[in-house]
């Protein structure tokens, strides 16, 4: 049986005594969330993609939001006080997280940004995220994400 490869994220669950069920799947670039879910036939709505933006004020922000959904930059950005926010560019990511696009995980960033995760994710008593490596899923219970990265919840999709 193939050993699982344990990603620094798997790594700091353990060492935080966190439960977690890890997926792996074939990918060796970034597909959709969407595609994710499908491949791993999990809910779209229980799958989250982390998201890294900047504000106005120069400060950093993660929010996790259900992989079919837009994040609502008015909305995120009032979420966490700021009078607007912008994603990113995916070339800022890697130096800033130490996560590449499509493998970005809330859990193990460099350094702690404030994390946000959609309202949504109340409906579930776990939510499945990247696993810090493109191929790599984790699931984890909301109050442990919650506990362990000090996130939130608030609105902060687009409706449609």
């Amino acid at each position: 049986m193939k050993k699982i490869e344990k990603t620094n994220v798997m790594r700091i669950l353990e060492q935080k005594k966190i439960n977690y069920k890890s997926y792996e799947y074939a990918a060796t670039e970034a597909i959709s969330g969407v595609e994710v879910a499908d491949i791993l036939n999990q809910d779209k709505n229980q799958v989250f993609k982390t998201l890294v933006t900047i504000g106005n004020s120069k400060n950093y922000y993660v929010f996790m939001i259900p992989v079919h959904k837009e994040l609502d930059l008015k909305k995120a950005a009032k979420a966490v006080g700021e009078k607007s926010i912008a994603m990113i560019k995916s070339k800022e990511l890697l130096p800033l997280t130490g996560y590449i696009h499509g493998g970005c995980s809330p859990i193990g960033m460099k350094k702690q940004f404030r994390t946000t995760v959609d309202i949504s994710a109340e409906n579930f008593q776990t939510i499945i995220f990247s696993g810090g490596k493109i191929g790599y899923q984790v699931e984890v219970a909301m109050e442990d994400l919650k506990q362990l990265v000090r996130a939130e919840l608030a609105d902060i999709v687009v409706e449609v």
